[in-house]
């Protein structure tokens, strides 16, 4: 079904569906060409350090099967997927930073039930488009006209509901831990490591309202909003850490070197002419493009990857970054699964080499990353699969909410600067924060 009305803008379709509680748990998700609210959970699999959970909460009586696993994590999720009662599907979720550690040495660091993924096939999508309208799947007609009137009556954040919050302080001493692993890098320990710091917001964020008021000031490559059991997020993701369409075309996309972005248009343009000219920024993005390069070219027809785009600038919200584009076409028997797993998690997210530096993480940043640079997924039983880096975003688990950000941290660098760095990456989140109701 297609609506016939006149579209308000996408986002604000979706951040009022989300709001209105058609179900309890959802995911939007904002592809190249439309968004997604996907709702309600027909089948959700959970895969923690030890095993597989599998519920189908669409029979009579909702049952879940827990079994342990022997195998990679991705394979894991790819046999569990492909051994659901339904022949074609589509699920989406999370996958978290937590994914990697078991094929990268430092699954000494997870607790026995980590939860590693979360993903669902929703009872119900509806696709928003600019051109094609509103198209639904598995939404009966009662459903569908509801989110039709609502379409037609979007909320609205006044700017004067936003909560910008200061992100200048150092409680965790950041500079002191990026201090640390230059120190391990300058002894050879890894050449490149991603830190990061977490950011306690003071007040529970309406998560819809904030992705609204976000979303209207970023420039992301891909953005979502979700509710899956007690976590929500929203986010603004710069990148794909890969995606893998339906012909095997293998897509990976770095960004590394980093400067602020919103100033003025004078400003703007000297920091983009500093960025192309700086030599830290400049051997950060080469030693990623050249890993990326290495990871799609180690599940790729040989003579198929290639940098179909090097180091040009793009602009995503409040920065401005170096980046890269590496393609390559899957070889056989690899699937979408193992494609993302060897480009899991991203290089401009942990560091290299990659083990070395995810076990600097683990050691040295101060709280968990949970979420937080892993990725929102989308894949289907065609085959293709697309994973956005979870980065830019905002967070919340029950009354706790929190925003995260990190530097790429080389030889070169200076903690100050990489201070600076996070903060300007959390300008594109902090400045757009909406409270919930009640809370001051």
């Amino acid at each position: 079904m297609t609506a016939t009305a006149t579209l308000v803008r996408e986002p604000e379709i979706c951040a009022t569906w989300a709001r209105a509680g058609l179900a309890t748990d959802y995911f939007v998700y904002e592809s190249a060409d439309e968004w997604v609210f996907a709702g309600g959970v027909r089948h959700e699999i959970v895969l923690t350090t030890r095993e597989v959970r599998i519920t189908d909460h669409g029979a009579a009586e909702p049952s879940m099967r827990a079994t342990p696993y022997a195998v990679r994590p991705a394979q894991a999720l790819e046999e569990a997927l492909a051994g659901l009662d339904s022949a074609e599907w589509r699920a989406y979720g999370w996958v978290g930073f937590d994914f990697c550690a078991p094929f990268l040495g430092a699954a000494d660091h997870l607790a026995d039930d980590e939860v590693l993924a979360h993903l669902v096939v929703p009872e119900f999508e509806a696709f928003v488009g600019a051109v094609s309208g509103i198209r639904f799947v598995g939404a009966d007609e009662d459903l569908r006209n509801r989110m039709l009137e609502l379409a037609e009556r979007p909320i609205d954040v006044a700017d004067g509901a936003r909560r910008p919050l200061s992100v200048d302080d150092d409680p965790s001493d950041f500079r002191g831990r990026v201090a640390a692993a230059i120190g391990e890098i300058r002894s050879g320990r890894y050449e490149k490591v991603i830190m990061s710091r977490e950011v306690t917001v003071p007040f529970a964020v309406d998560i819809p309202a904030t992705y609204l008021t976000g979303r209207s000031a970023n420039t992301p490559a891909r953005s979502f909003l979700f509710r899956l059991g007690s976590l929500e997020a929203a986010g603004f993701s710069p990148e794909l850490v890969g995606s893998v369409d339906v012909d095997g075309v293998v897509t990976t996309e770095p960004l590394a070197g980093t400067r602020a972005f919103g100033v003025s248009p004078r400003e703007d343009a000297a920091a983009r002419a500093e960025l192309e000219s700086d030599a830290k920024e400049i051997v950060e993005h080469a030693i990623s493009v050249r890993t990326s390069y290495a990871e799609v070219a180690s599940v790729a027809e040989p003579g198929t990857t290639a940098v179909s785009e090097f180091m040009t600038v793009r602009p995503r919200g409040s920065v401005q970054h170096l980046a890269s584009t590496v393609i390559g076409r899957l070889a056989q028997p690899y699937s979408a699964w193992d494609a993302l797993e060897v480009l899991f998690p991203s290089v401009t997210a942990s560091g290299i080499p990659k083990a070395p530096a995810v076990d600097a993480i683990y050691r040295l940043e101060a709280t968990r990353r949970r979420v937080y640079s892993g990725a929102v997924v989308t894949v289907s039983s065609a085959g293709d699969l697309e994973a956005a880096l979870v980065l830019r975003s905002v967070y919340r688990d029950g009354a706790r909410s929190w925003l995260r950000a990190g530097a790429g941290i080389v030889g070169q660098s200076s903690p100050e600067r990489e201070f600076t760095e996070t903060c300007e990456k959390l300008g594109s989140v902090a400045p757009y924060l909406v409270a919930q109701d009640g809370q001051q």
